[in-house]
């Protein structure tokens, strides 16, 4: 009795939160033309705290989708383009002497801002790559010897080409893991790619409304852990993750696709996504619909294929389908 007065509460309460986070969804919207589910996805990734990786061919507004939803609240943007030549310094900040004063100062570099563009991480060599993906997972920077936090709100949306190999080095493993997301950005439908010529060829220009402040989406992020979560849907997820790693425990025909299984971050995105997921639809509780919708953003990045799963054109997407079919659903 007690549990179904405290969901009601929660129920209550996401609702408020959602129409809240709709009014964001419907600004972006407003601009960014026919990429709904991954507004939807990176609204996701602000409630839950987490960051994105963004893999798509140039020119599918990935720098304006980040700026749009910055712009519809009281936040701070910042691009960083990634080059060969780029070195961590440029991003975190350094230390500059003045002669007049006859001491140094911080200078603070643009990973000082709410939402950051890595645009085309892996063009950047791999000291720079870990220079973004230590702040992202300390949430703090340390410019010689002195820690200086990170602001919140603070989302990464870094973005790699997956057409163009010539001058980029690959992101490790390990650090691709410390994105939340992995969402995969595909070209417009035919009547958007129409309403996308008109509204860039005609001069329309439209002003982004504030509709949410800084204190408002920590607010939400806190509320976002708060979501009931089941014990039935940890284990859920725990055999999810399991199943990665253990395929033949659960009768998975992918014997000798997969080397390695998904880390134990991956169990937690997958529960924080689901209440954030669960809270974008009202609801203070997770079911196992809402893990469902993200499992495949939270574990294709994490998911490492063998050579053989590779020749025969099996993709991480097809070994969760597979996974998701098979294990039970509570």
């Amino acid at each position: 009795m007690k549990i179904d007065q405290d969901i009601k509460k929660l129920n209550k309460q996401a609702e408020q939160y959602a129409k809240a986070i709709e009014s964001i969804k419907e600004e972006t919207s407003r601009v960014i033309v026919g990429q709904e589910d991954i507004i939807h996805k990176m609204l996701i990734a602000l409630i839950a705290d987490g960051h994105i990786l963004l893999e798509g061919v140039p020119g599918l507004a990935k720098t304006l989708m980040v700026k749009t939803l910055s712009e519809t609240m009281h936040s701070k943007f910042c691009r960083i383009q990634f080059t060969p030549d780029l070195l961590p310094a440029d991003i975190t900040g350094t230390k500059i002497y003045d002669h007049k004063k006859t001491e140094f100062y911080t200078k603070k570099g643009p990973i000082f801002a709410n939402f950051i563009l890595a645009d085309e991480i892996n063009r950047a060599p791999p000291k720079v790559q870990s220079a973004l993906l230590e702040a992202m997972q300390e949430r703090q920077v340390t410019i010689q010897g002195e820690t200086f936090p990170l602001s919140k709100p603070f989302l990464v949306m870094a973005t790699q080409n997956p057409i163009e190999t010539e001058g980029t080095y690959k992101l490790p493993e390990a650090q691709v893991d410390r994105f939340m997301f992995k969402l995969l950005i595909k070209y417009p439908e035919k009547h958007h790619e129409k309403e996308i010529i008109q509204r860039m060829t005609r001069g329309i220009e439209y002003s982004i409304k504030k509709s949410m402040t800084q204190d408002m989406l920590k607010e939400i992020q806190q509320f976002n852990t708060k979501i009931y979560a089941d014990e039935r849907i940890e284990e859920y997820v725990a055999s999810i993750v399991d199943a990665t790693r253990y395929p033949a425990k659960y009768k998975l025909d992918i014997d000798g696709h997969i080397d390695y299984g998904a880390s134990p971050r991956a169990s937690i995105w997958l529960v924080l996504a689901g209440k954030a997921h669960a809270l974008l639809s009202g609801r203070g509780y997770v079911t196992p619909e809402d893990i469902q919708a993200i499992a495949h953003d939270v574990l294709r990045h994490r998911i490492l294929l063998s050579y053989e799963a590779e020749a025969e054109g099996v993709s991480s997407d097809d070994i969760i389908d597979k996974i998701l079919a098979k294990v039970k659903v509570p």
